[in-house]
């Protein structure tokens, strides 16, 4: 199993959610530095990684531990993931107009996407995206 090293950026995913996969692979195709490591929520990783007092309250779709160790959730972690991506185009506005709305709006429509993942993407039996091998050491478990 590839160690994440203190810097390294994670993005927890939920390993059984169809879009959590979807998600997965498209941050994998659009960070070919290999900014992000992967780990699901349910896995060993995690565990070990994310200590139990902060696990409580975190949600079940996506979680970043950033460089610096910091937890991020929901929309937070979402504008982290497209800054660190470098993304251009559509993106860059929308990250511009994002981090000027009030974190609860954007936590609101982040939640609303949440709720409905499994009804539209379904689940996933495999908590890890099916990859070619060059990407499988880019995950935790």
């Amino acid at each position: 199993m590839p160690r994440a090293e203190p810097d390294s950026d994670i993005i927890f995913y939920d390993g059984t959610c169809g879009l959590c996969h979807w998600f997965v692979q498209w941050v994998l195709a659009r960070d070919p530095n290999g900014v992000f490591k992967f780990a699901p929520l349910q896995g060993d990783s995690f565990q070990k990684i994310v200590p139990p007092n902060l696990r409580v309250n975190l949600p079940d779709s996506i979680v970043v531990r950033d460089q610096a160790g910091e937890i991020l959730t929901r929309s937070s972690a979402a504008l982290y993931m497209i800054d660190r991506l470098h993304l251009r185009g559509f993106w860059r506005p929308l990250l511009f107009v994002a981090r000027w709305m009030p974190r609860a709006v954007r936590d609101l429509f982040y939640d609303l996407i949440a709720s409905v993942r499994y009804r539209i993407f379904g689940r996933k039996e495999s908590m890890c995206p099916i990859l070619p091998p060059h990407l499988r050491t880019r995950f935790l478990d």
